[in-house]
């Protein structure tokens, strides 16, 4: 073979080389552009974002509710659990509309139009004073016992407080000190099953209930719990092991009368026997 015919072929089989090499360059880069895109879809599949991977993940936070922010206020903002429904009433529109406000701003309150107001958790009663209007819807609440009624009141009287114990008002909170983080306090406060009072009022029931217990309790032998003193002290002598003859001894009443005590403990708080009673009383904090 001639040295021209060597450079030929040489020349032929670089050029064959050149462009297969190209054409692998060209493969490698097409499958790494290809990868890019697949990641690039996937955030347009999730959400607007189409740069990052952190991008990409807040769209998919996104996705999970209607609130175009971020996941997480997504999440809070649609979400049932954990929220607490409430009814408003007021004795006029602006408060309405003033505490509506106040409420619609917080994710963990779920506001309850008027037409279905009975299934709320909780009823915000929001008035100047306590008047006779005032109490007709306080009663009118009452007998939903699915829902508990708190009080957002403008000037509490003190003669208010024995109308807020009748009427079965869970939580006071004067308009003045009304502002939202207190607001939602009461509201989840209630929703658990607590109660919320100012502390002069919490003052004031205390001293209430004391005085209800010496003027018309204590003379009459009763107390505020559900046992009479002489009920509670038979209950727990059953509780000790003691028979109803040792009972009739140790309290110094006949047989037949601690029978008929222990009946009547039974038939009014509808317990089954003796060793009901004392169950019941042990929960109840009564012996």
């Amino acid at each position: 073979m001639t040295t021209a015919e060597t450079k030929s072929r040489t020349t032929e089989r670089g050029q064959y080389r050149r462009p297969d090499a190209a054409q692998r360059a060209a493969r490698y880069a097409t499958g790494t552009g290809a990868s890019t895109s697949t990641s690039t879809g996937t955030g347009a599949t999730t959400g607007p974002a189409t740069g990052t991977g952190t991008g990409a993940r807040t769209g998919m936070g996104a996705r999970t509710g209607t609130a175009t922010g971020t996941g997480t206020a997504a999440g809070v903002g649609t979400g049932t659990g954990g929220r607490v429904t409430v009814a408003v009433y007021a004795e006029d529109l602006i408060l309405q509309t003033g505490m509506i406000h106040q409420l619609r701003m917080r994710p963990e309150i779920e506001l309850i139009p008027e037409a279905e107001a009975d299934r709320a958790q909780v009823s915000l009663v929001v008035v100047d004073v306590v008047d006779d209007q005032t109490v007709q819807l306080l009663h009118r609440l009452q007998r939903n016992t699915s829902t508990r009624t708190g009080l957002v009141v403008g000037f509490f009287e003190s003669g208010a407080l024995q109308t807020m114990i009748e009427c079965g008002v869970a939580a006071v909170l004067r308009r003045g000190e009304a502002d939202q983080d207190r607001l939602i306090h009461l509201v989840k406060a209630m929703a658990n099953g607590e109660g919320v009072l100012p502390g002069d009022l919490l003052g004031k029931l205390l001293d209430h209930v004391s005085s209800l217990q010496r003027t018309v309790l204590d003379p009459r032998g009763l107390t505020l719990s559900t046992l009479t003193a002489r009920e509670a002290e038979m209950i727990r002598l059953v509780s000790e092991g003691y028979d109803t003859a040792e009972i009739a001894q140790k309290t110094s009443y006949s047989e037949r009368t601690v029978k008929n005590v222990l009946h009547e403990v039974a038939t009014r708080l509808d317990l089954r026997n003796r060793a009901h009673a004392v169950g019941y009383a042990m929960r109840h904090g009564l012996i």
